[in-house]
């Protein structure tokens, strides 16, 4: 009996201490290690080391090791070959800022599957010694980061050691400079465990730039994109229809037909409803895309993909409208972009009374500049209620507005800053505008917003809530706010927020966008009629107000 169970013990010692590793395992593991080192250990942190090679020749190290002994050798040996890491005292210092701790996570430094106790201890040592100010790899300026000195391998697929390194690369700049990456629908963690595989499968260069794709959209960002040509083609085509449309209730409502070069009829109408283009319905259409479209929320989603539902490789599409209440089946001819002759539209007017009486004024926030601001101050300032159109992007005319609106500085917003000496850690700062004016405007402000209302326009519209008598009007924001950090992957051209922004008592808009007052949405009905619904109920409120 004793000798079973010896047998067992040993049988059981040797199992767990030769524990096997699928290869997703050790990638996983390699990409948290790479880039932990990257922007973690001091010397890496200078530049003194090819990071990229280091990591090309640990992939091939990690074919030949199948268990956690073997792994955590050679990650020991790395560690060890990256030179000695001095004590920081200035990384013990306390500091008065409040810190945002919810993307921050390390946890997978003791994730004693992986890692042996030893080699935790090590990464843990560099974590609390930690290279503190200039790094190779990240620069700032103002409060914004930069990622800098990456090496470019082209956009085409070269080797699956390249493609996981773009992986790596993305992951670990969403991992710790990312401020929403707790908000994304998929872990993050879950999202390189799901990567993984499809990277290593990439053969060509149109799976490549696509899986990337798919890499970017997991971010749940109506500011991130990726350009790609290849992509676009793929994905959209490089014809369309000759018209212009809005999008309401999953249907699509022509608004303009454009002429051709070749002046040919096309067999469509102003008020044409169209519901289903080649055999699909519009929500799935933008279901299929979505997999390559990144956006905060569903409404985002549509609003990027809309824009390419009426491209198409071919030379004609099968659209089914409905006109006049009856539904048909046409097979209209797409045309090159360059052959399509679209006039120019009248340019709107900034500012304007919209009743004889000049009681309500409007203003088009995506036209209005910073030196106009005063001037149309002065012309509307007599008005009981001013319409303030937010379904753009302003031009940074946030400031000289709440000098003139605003009874009072106050606090509208609260950003979230990147830790650059503790990477995956934010802190957080509120901030004021406005400045005290007892001669701010006393009418109603009536705030206009819609899913085109992103980013600084939501910023904007805080703002505008700080009013004694303000109102917001129309349909959630995009959800998508905080200053933008460009870069490339893969050398193409990419972005993702790059500040977290918050109400100034910490409630969130990213992916809620901001919730009007008054939730009004257009229909296809109104389009159809060329009404503003948003306006007009605008109009509504100010009258009964009155």
């Amino acid at each position: 009996m004793r000798k079973r169970f010896l047998f067992i013990f040993l049988f059981l010692s040797l199992h767990f201490s030769a524990q096997v590793l699928s290869e997703n395992q050790k990638l996983e593991s390699l990409c948290r290690v790479w880039g932990f080192l990257k922007y973690y250990h001091p010397h890496v942190a200078k530049g003194n080391l090819n990071w990229d090679q280091q990591l090309f020749k640990k992939i091939n190290e990690l074919e030949g090791i199948n268990n956690k002994e073997a792994l955590n050798d050679v990650y020991s040996r790395w560690i060890e070959s990256l030179g000695k890491v001095n004590e920081c005292t200035e990384c013990l210092q306390e500091t008065d800022k409040t810190y945002f701790l919810k993307n921050f996570d390390l946890n997978w430094i003791d994730n004693s599957n992986i890692f042996t106790r030893a080699t935790s201890q090590k990464l843990h040592y560099i974590e609390n010694n930690r290279g503190i100010g200039n790094n190779h790899y990240l620069g700032k300026g103002g409060r914004k980061i930069f990622f800098r000195n990456e090496n470019s391998y082209g956009s085409k697929f070269s080797s699956k050691q390249i493609s996981l390194l773009e992986l790596f690369r993305y992951w670990n700049y969403v991992e710790y400079f990312f401020p929403y990456k707790y908000e994304t629908d998929q872990n993050w963690n879950d999202v390189l465990t799901e990567m993984i595989p499809k990277f290593l499968n990439i053969n060509n260069d149109q799976d490549y730039q696509l899986t990337l794709a798919e890499l970017v959209t997991k971010t749940d960002d109506s500011h991130a994109f990726l350009f790609s040509p290849l992509i676009s083609l793929h994905l959209y085509g490089n014809r369309k229809l000759p018209v212009e449309y809005s999008y309401a209730e999953g249907k699509l409502v022509i608004t303009k037909i454009n002429d051709t070069r070749f002046h040919e009829r096309t067999p469509f109408n102003i008020g044409d409803v169209i519901y289903d283009i080649n055999g699909k319905t519009i929500p799935q259409m933008v279901n299929s895309l979505g997999k390559y479209i990144p956006a905060s929320n569903s409404w985002g989603k549509v609003n990027k993909v809309k824009s390419k539902l009426l491209f198409s490789n071919s030379d004609s599409l099968s659209v089914k409208l409905e006109r006049n209440g009856q539904n048909m089946e046409i097979i209209a001819k797409t045309y090159f972009v360059k052959d399509i002759i679209i006039k120019k539209v009248p340019e709107s007017q900034k500012w304007k009374f919209l009743d004889d009486e000049k009681k309500i004024g409007y203003v088009h926030m995506g036209i209005l500049a910073k030196d106009d601001v005063s001037e149309m101050y002065r012309n509307l300032k007599s008005a009981e209620s001013i319409i303030f159109d937010l379904r753009n992007y302003p031009k940074l005319t946030i400031i000289p507005l709440s000098e003139l609106l605003l009874p009072q500085s106050t606090t509208y917003y609260q950003f979230n800053f990147p830790e650059t000496n503790y990477p995956g850690k934010f802190y957080s700062r509120k901030n004021n505008i406005g400045r005290k004016n007892p001669d701010y405007y006393k009418g109603n402000v009536i705030v206009l917003v819609d899913e085109n209302t992103q980013s600084q326009a939501e910023t904007t519209t805080m703002m505008f809530k700080q009013h004694p008598k303000s109102k917001v009007i129309g349909s959630n924001t995009s959800g998508a706010n905080g200053d933008i950090i460009k870069f490339k992957i893969a050398d193409l051209d990419t972005c993702f927020t790059g500040l977290g922004a918050y109400y100034p008592d910490g409630r969130e808009t990213q992916r809620i966008g901001i919730i009007p007052d008054i939730l009004v949405k257009p229909t296809a009905e109104g389009l159809k009629n060329s009404k503003d619904e948003v306006l007009e109920r605008a109009l509504l409120y100010i009258k009964n107000k009155n």
